[in-house]
């Protein structure tokens, strides 16, 4: 991973595959060793959604990108619920096949759309740290795919005119920057671990004491509200 990579400056098309093998290798196998209770059981980060719920809107948000059906409203919250309900009478192990085949078949299709569904590959991973934290994992917004995730994720807020922030991250050995640094607004700076880091981005829930930030709300960071 090159130094402009780290900052967000230059889209790496397969990242976002990458990104997705990676989870892939580590999810999967857990899944399948996973109770049907587990599957059943309800998300703090997705709320009204199981376990199930999650990743049957994965597998087919990554399904949708493979066989490129994009119709309009695709992914609103109608989209996704009718997605979930496709799949009612599927089981788990159904559900956790189509997963597998989506990360696994998705990522050359991402790469060859410019740009333009590499959020789907990192929505995809934070919610396999929603499916950890629901199940207690260890791990959640964290592992081998981290280094992977904050490197999209900067790149992603650059594009996207995300307010800028100045990250010094307990567990990464050099300072990160993300978002847009070219108008007039001075950076923010955030001092914490860089799973927190993720969940502020993501909108999930945090530990207020575990992370400083200033110059920006907590708010403005969510890039999926």
């Amino acid at each position: 991973m090159t130094s402009a990579d780290v900052h967000g400056e230059v889209r790496d098309p397969e990242l976002p595959g990458r990104l997705l093998v990676v989870e892939r290798d580590q999810l999967i196998p857990w899944l399948r060793g996973r109770t049907d209770a587990d599957f059943a059981t309800p998300t703090d980060a997705c709320p009204g959604w199981t376990v199930r719920d999650v990743l049957a809107h994965c597998s087919s948000a990554l399904m949708r990108a493979v066989e490129g059906r994009f119709e309009e409203g695709v992914f609103s919250p109608e989209s996704n619920d009718r997605d979930i309900a496709e799949r009612a009478d599927w089981t788990n192990a159904q559900v956790v096949d189509e997963l597998e085949r989506g990360m696994t078949e998705a990522g050359p299709v991402i790469a060859k759309a410019g740009g333009a569904l590499d959020g789907l590959a990192l929505g995809e991973w934070v919610h396999a740290g929603d499916v950890r934290e629901a199940l207690g994992a260890p791990g959640a917004y964290a592992g081998v795919g981290l280094p992977y995730a904050l490197d999209l994720l900067a790149r992603i807020t650059r594009e996207r005119g995300h307010v800028p922030l100045h990250a010094d991250l307990d567990d990464v050995d050099e300072p990160l920057r993300f978002g847009d640094a070219s108008g007039e607004r001075t950076p923010g700076r955030y001092i914490g671990d860089a799973p927190t880091l993720v969940r502020l981005y993501a909108g999930r829930p945090v530990d207020a004491a575990g992370f400083e930030l200033a110059g920006v709300q907590v708010g403005e960071l969510n890039i999926f509200g």
